[in-house]
């Protein structure tokens, strides 16, 4: 018998970790931030997971120059990392605060002096509140004001950062922020989740224009989607159509245009009861249809549906967490089914398959673009043990089984340039709180004491040898 090889990366490749702004930097009211729909959205009672909030989360705001040490004891090359829009423009309008924009400079200078490569998010889901109350993402203004803060951090920050991500799964913000309720702002809107979707499709193209007009030559600009693994549970027409209805909600509204300049049409016909798209003006999805220098994929787990069962009701467990309200406008009665497999703490099933699959569909769909892997990873319980060493064999395996994913799409021509680990720290895990375990390294929220597991000693062991050890 054969033994097993290891799997040897790129040389060039990226290896990174990722982590967001209102799940991690805390000081939630210091040096000039205001309050994003999140930071309204947990204290509204019953939305957050004990009342939970990211007011301290993990103190990274004053304590980010030994996370950064924390991360070149790993080795990291890159770090992805978002900005919090209302901290360095409080009101979604007008000029930047100075002392925000000095967090960011000083946490880009801290990665550089480190040899870490950083890679700015503008918006990873923390809405300045001021413009959720002007009507949010369903209001086409904010994707205008988007692009004005998307200019005054390039101009800030242009010269220290060559990796720009416009969107962080603007899926979620649209579709669970309107659809569901279960994000902030909490709305169940179900046109204002098609409206939102769009105005962050124009947000998008809008802010690579306005980068563009700041940034280097030499500046990479992208963005990040999360899109669905759909499979049908059978064969039959039904379920088939099931399938492609959840596709064109949960990613070809927002890869079709972005990548290919207009709306899906089956799309538009599965939700006309919904909405006549008005909202979509002349000459908008060429302002959507920008060029991009590669496009970011997060990827966690697959989705299995089928075509509602006569007589009963469609299940509201959708992987995206529970609600009385569907986000799945115009296809309500899709039902959603749990598949066969082990499963993270989060209840989704661990299929690494999933992963080749997605980025084959977009290696095919458009073979000019660099792909990234901008969050992979997962929750489970873990804990420090007597002797302060965190013990995670689960998530291990299960970073070994998707980097074996990506390690196969790129040996069958996928163009794979990098992959960010979800995420570096346990952290605010949004509704869940605090009580969904992420990270590569340990967060005691009562001490914030750092701990990195034993998944990040052996995160670290991929990173130096640039190579996946064979397994067993």
């Amino acid at each position: 018998m054969t033994e097993k090889q290891p799997r040897v990366f790129p040389a060039d490749f990226l290896w990174g970790s990722a982590t967001a702004s209102y799940q991690i930097e805390g000081a939630a009211s210091e040096d000039g931030r205001t309050p994003s729909i999140w930071d309204t959205f947990c204290r509204t009672p019953g939305k957050v997971f004990q009342g939970d909030n990211g007011d301290v989360a993990c103190d990274h705001y004053h304590r980010w120059s030994d996370d950064l040490d924390l991360m070149s004891e790993l080795g990291l090359q890159a770090y992805r990392f978002s900005v919090s829009w209302s901290r360095v423009q409080p009101t979604g309008r007008g000029p930047a605060v100075q002392r925000g924009l000095d967090f960011y400079r000083a946490l880009a200078d801290g990665l550089l002096e480190r040899n870490i490569t950083p890679a700015i998010t503008l918006y990873h889901w923390d809405l300045p509140q001021e413009l959720e109350d002007a009507g949010g993402w369903p209001a086409r203004e904010t994707a205008e004001r988007f692009a004005e803060y998307a200019q005054l951090v390039a101009t800030a920050l242009g010269d220290r950062v060559k990796l720009w991500t416009t969107l962080n799964e603007p899926f979620c913000s649209a579709f669970l922020g309107y659809g569901s309720g279960v994000h902030a702002p909490g709305r169940t809107e179900p046109e204002s989740v098609l409206k939102a979707a769009h105005h962050l499709n124009l947000a998008h193209g809008l802010g690579v224009q306005a980068l563009r007009t700041v940034l280097p030559a030499e500046a990479q600009i992208g963005i990040t989607f999360n899109p669905g693994v759909i499979r049908a549970r059978t064969e039959s027409p039904e379920d088939q159509d099931a399938a492609r209805r959840i596709d064109a909600l949960h990613t070809r509204i927002f890869t079709d245009p972005v990548l290919h300049g207009a709306y899906p049409g089956d799309l538009k016909e599965d939700t006309a009861h919904v909405s006549d798209w008005s909202f979509v003006r002349d000459g908008d999805e060429a302002e959507i249809h920008q060029q991009i220098d590669f496009l970011g994929l997060n990827y966690y787990t697959p989705t299995v549906v089928s075509a509602p069962v006569e007589g009963r009701e469609a299940p509201r467990n959708d992987g995206h967490g529970a609600s009385d309200h569907s986000p799945w406008v115009g296809s309500e009665t899709v039902e959603f089914h749990l598949a066969p497999g082990e499963r993270t703490d989060m209840g989704w099933v661990i299929d690494p398959t999933g992963l080749v699959q997605l980025l084959r569909r977009f290696g095919e769909e458009r073979p000019d673009l660099p792909l990234y892997i901008t969050e992979n990873g997962a929750a489970f319980d873990d804990k420090v043990d007597a002797s302060g060493v965190v013990q995670d064999p689960d998530r291990i395996s299960y970073l070994h089984g998707h980097l074996d994913a990506v390690h196969q799409a790129i040996a069958q021509g996928v163009d794979v340039r990098g992959y960010f680990l979800w995420s570096l720290l346990d952290n605010f895990e949004w509704a869940y709180g605090y009580s969904k375990r992420f990270g590569v390294v340990h967060v005691d929220f009562e001490t914030l004491r750092r701990t990195p597991k034993a998944s990040a000693r052996w995160y670290a062991g991929v990173v130096g040898s640039g190579q996946l050890p064979a397994a067993g």
